[in-house]
């Protein structure tokens, strides 16, 4: 979303933002403050939470208000949440005659729930009311569309698929410290993410050799994770310092390990292959999306076997591991840019301002 929102200021676009102000780890404030003086239209933060609450009311009124105040032409909602609050700001903006499109781009929220299960049919139920109020959705995976299209329906407006993007910096290689770990994990420390897992196959290669961790992230799994490593007897052997970004956590390990029980389109496989990090993952969302047409192989989900086996024949092959991370990287750099990410989303919107 952020680089979005500059590359388009970059375009003299006027674009704002506003988002959550309750969530967000150490490193959003100062994410955003350096983008405020590219927001034209300014930065609001309100609180917003993550499921269904009293609060949804106070920061809906908000971003009515404030799209009303500023005259938007479009309201790109990003998350479930984000497409909930702007797909019905434009419904109220629209019934008082203005000229406005809601743009709504999922980022798995809802769509993780199974449409079999209680919260599941509510969550679709309301998916399906929003989306008549959609202008133009853009899903940044192939597999998030065809999830949508299977939970929910086929779109009743403008859709586009097109894939998150990274700028000329991220492509510059990162090496390893001197005291890097032999493995890396980044991201949220929730059950989704399958850090237990990681930390379940890094027990087993302990009895066999030494071996090092780092889980950078944080999250409401954190205390029970550290428990878990301790548990397992690798609490040495495991670190765990907060957030921080990729690119100064990329330095912290010398293998990146992607070890998710579902993704959308996940960031941190694109920044990390785009560094040239030696790649293990699994095969959820749309990561095949993003080694399609390379050499590195990607595991199953829940499955400590599988994931210690890569982990241990990536140690042993060191050259091999190169040689991989060096076509995924290539790959990257000629598919995913956030100039094209840019280019695409705008010609989205041109489309839909155009039908109203």
């Amino acid at each position: 979303m952020l680089d979005l929102a500059e590359a388009q200021a970059r375009a003299d676009h006027a674009v704002g933002i506003i988002c959550d102000a309750s969530t967000g780890d150490r490193l959003t404030g100062p994410r955003l403050e350096a983008l405020r003086p590219h927001l034209a239209l300014g930065l609001l933060r309100v609180p917003m939470s993550r499921h269904i609450a009293f609060n949804d009311i106070a920061a809906y009124r908000a971003a009515r208000d404030t799209a009303r105040a500023l005259a938007a032409d479009v309201v790109h909602g990003h998350g479930a949440k984000g497409g909930a609050y702007a797909r019905l700001v434009v419904r109220a903006l629209k019934a008082d005659g203005d000229k406005v499109i809601s743009c709504y781009t999922p980022h798995g929220g809802s769509l993780n729930y199974s449409p079999r299960t209680p919260v599941g049919r509510i969550y679709m139920g309301l998916e399906r009311a929003l989306a008549r109020w959609s202008d133009a959705i853009v899903f940044e995976s192939a597999f998030a569309a065809r999830r949508y299209r299977t939970q929910v329906g086929e779109p009743p407006c403008g859709v586009d698929v097109v894939p998150n993007g990274l700028a000329d910096a991220d492509f510059t290689p990162v090496a390893p410290g001197p005291d890097a770990a032999d493995f890396l994990f980044i991201g949220e420390l929730r059950a989704v993410k399958g850090v237990d897992v990681l930390l379940k196959a890094l027990a087993r290669l302990k009895a066999e050799r030494e071996v090092s961790a780092v889980v950078v992230g944080g999250g409401q799994d954190l205390a029970a994770l550290q428990a878990e490593a301790a548990a397992l007897g690798i609490a040495g052997c495991v670190r765990f310092p907060g957030p921080m970004p990729a690119r100064e956590a990329f330095r912290l390990g010398r293998i990146m390990v992607v070890p998710s029980r579902a993704e959308s389109f996940p960031y941190v496989v694109l920044e990390a292959g785009a560094a040239g990090l030696p790649l293990i993952s699994t095969n959820v969302g749309g990561i095949p999306e993003i080694v399609a047409g390379t050499r590195t192989t990607l595991l199953p989900p829940d499955d400590v076997d599988a994931l210690c086996a890569a982990m241990r024949a990536t140690l042993a092959e060191p050259e091999l591991a190169r040689w991989k991370a060096d076509g995924l990287r290539e790959a990257i750099a000629a598919r995913f840019t956030i100039a094209s990410m840019n280019s695409a989303i705008l010609r989205l919107y041109y489309g839909a301002l155009g039908r109203i």
